[in-house]
């Protein structure tokens, strides 16, 4: 509760020009930046390959809202394990930290899927946008709460 995410003008467009570019599939990507108590201030938007695919999907057995066969990056977005890794050496090196994770639900709205719930992790922000016909229509940040819900994240815009 009462927690933030900081970003700019130019953070929320180069998402969503990514989600747009890569419809009719999901894009995602990671946000990095810093912790400040209960505000997180996004640094840099860092466009990832989705890695979705039937390996990534079998990583994820027995994960609630995962359908057999579900392999449509689509529906789904996976960031391969040795991209996360690279991106927390990289952050670390430049004293930022991964923040949180954004991804696209194209012609679907901007509110987390149970998958999404299942495979998401504490303190981290995820923003949805949602992708309608080709055209980003709604940005909308997640966080989870103490029960591992997700809650709508205020998103502070400091700039233009």
């Amino acid at each position: 509760m009462g927690m933030g995410l900081k970003l700019d003008t130019e953070h929320q467009l180069a998402i969503e020009s990514h989600a747009e570019s890569t419809y009719p599939e999901e894009c995602c990507g990671l946000l990095l930046g810093k912790h400040r108590g209960e505000v997180k201030t996004l640094v840099e938007v860092l466009p990832t390959p989705n890695n979705w695919d039937a390996e990534a999907a079998d990583a994820y057995p027995t994960v609630e809202g995962k359908h057999q066969g579900d392999y449509s990056r689509q529906r789904r977005f996976s960031i391969a394990p040795e991209v996360l890794m690279r991106a927390q050496k990289d952050a670390r090196d430049r004293n930022l930290d991964i923040i949180g994770i954004y991804h696209s639900h194209p012609d679907h709205p901007a509110v987390p899927s149970e998958f999404d719930r299942a495979i998401a992790w504490q303190q981290y922000s995820y923003i949805i946008v949602a992708v309608e016909e080709g055209k980003a229509c709604d940005f909308r940040s997640w966080s989870l709460d103490e029960h591992h819900q997700f809650q709508p994240e205020e998103t502070i815009m400091i700039k233009g």
